[in-house]
């Protein structure tokens, strides 16, 4: 049995347009929620990559990493299983395009909203992490690192085993 600890690797987007954040809403095993646009990193990706592809499939709008935001760690239980994740979260800021009206929102989205930072801050009930709003409050203040900060190896696109 493997007991070693592999936390959730997930990217997301913050998006800015005029005072208002780009969020979603999405079905959860919670309820309905609000997020960054957000989602798991697939394998052959570079964080920044993942990061765009989340927000296509989430808003149906291309989305360009211009700086990273910051890195995260945050824990979850599920309450209803007891299930315990611990996700680490690379968020992102770029710029966005607008819809593009042939894309279909992914499963479990129910729409995208734009909000206040106030509106984001009195809804914190209703979000799905904690780490939504952070990373909002971060990237208010201003907080910004190249991308070059980090690097994906050229081995990640090689999805053939490695040999030693």
């Amino acid at each position: 049995m493997d007991t070693r600890w592999k936390p959730n690797v997930t990217v997301a987007a913050i998006i800015e347009r005029d005072g208002r954040y780009l969020l979603i809403e999405e079905h959860t095993q919670e309820g309905l929620r609000l997020n960054n646009p957000a989602g798991h990193l697939d394998p052959g990706e570079s964080p920044a990559e993942g990061c765009a592809r989340e927000t296509l499939e989430e808003t149906a709008r291309p989305f360009t990493p211009t700086a990273l935001v910051g890195v995260y760690l945050s824990r979850f239980q599920r309450p209803a299983t007891g299930e315990d994740i611990t996700y680490v979260r690379m968020a992102f800021c770029g710029d966005i395009g607008e819809v593009q009206p042939q894309l279909k929102l992914d499963a479990g989205i129910v729409r995208t909203v734009w909000m206040t930072p106030q509106e984001i801050r009195d809804s914190a009930d209703r979000h799905r992490s904690p780490l939504v709003l952070r990373c909002i409050e971060d990237h208010l203040a201003g907080q910004r690192f190249p991308l070059s900060v980090i690097h994906t190896d050229s081995a990640v696109a090689d999805l053939s085993p490695l040999t030693p």
